[in-house]
């Protein structure tokens, strides 16, 4: 990459390849700036430090996902909708897993944009489940639970047993859906 095309975004798409392509631990603004082809100062015109660059890097993978699962969900309603975002969310995380990997979970200014979306974008599949106000939250929560967990635990190989992975997904879209139509019990407090 040329000097002259070096921008925060250049930038980023530096990281981004450099993750997929050796893991979220590699990511460092040493082997950024090397893969641009600049010295380690030159990348503070872009970027402030690490953090920024995690934040920035993090930013560009919600956004990735809230466009596949956008996509997978528009026209869609209610089960269909559902299914196609936990479908579609398992499949980035397996396509991308260094890039996911790399997403910063913690809330950070620069990405709560971006995580609203996504919010939103589960709020608006819920919909047809007629959840109102914390209701449609705790079922998000939900969503995102079950399709992150399952995601990260078989990209880090933590399904030994010889049942299919694809049946067990299924499985568990088919509760969470049987789940979205059953009403919701009392709320219970932390296990003692």
């Amino acid at each position: 990459m040329a000097r002259a095309a070096l921008s925060a975004d250049a930038v980023v798409d530096v990281a981004l390849r450099l993750v997929d392509e050796e893991g979220s631990t590699a990511l460092t603004l040493a082997a950024v700036a090397s893969r641009a082809g600049v010295a380690t100062p030159s990348l503070y015109k872009h970027v402030r430090n690490l953090a920024e660059l995690r934040a920035l890097l993090s930013v560009r993978i919600l956004d990735e996902l809230n466009d596949e699962i956008s996509g997978a969900v528009q026209g869609r309603s209610a089960d269909d909708a559902i299914r196609a975002l936990l479908t579609t969310w398992r499949n980035y995380v397996l396509t991308h897993p260094h890039r996911y990997s790399a997403l910063d979970q913690s809330p950070q200014p620069q990405v709560e944009q971006a995580g609203e979306r996504l919010v939103n974008i589960m709020l608006a599949a819920l919909r047809a489940y007629d959840l109102e106000d914390s209701a449609a939250i705790h079922a998000a929560r939900c969503l995102r639970a079950v399709a992150h967990g399952f995601a990260v635990l078989e990209i880090d190989q933590g399904f030994q047993l010889p049942e299919k992975l694809n049946e067990s997904y299924d499985l568990m879209i088919h509760m969470v859906i049987t789940g979205l139509r059953t009403p919701a019990p009392k709320t219970v407090g932390p296990v003692e």
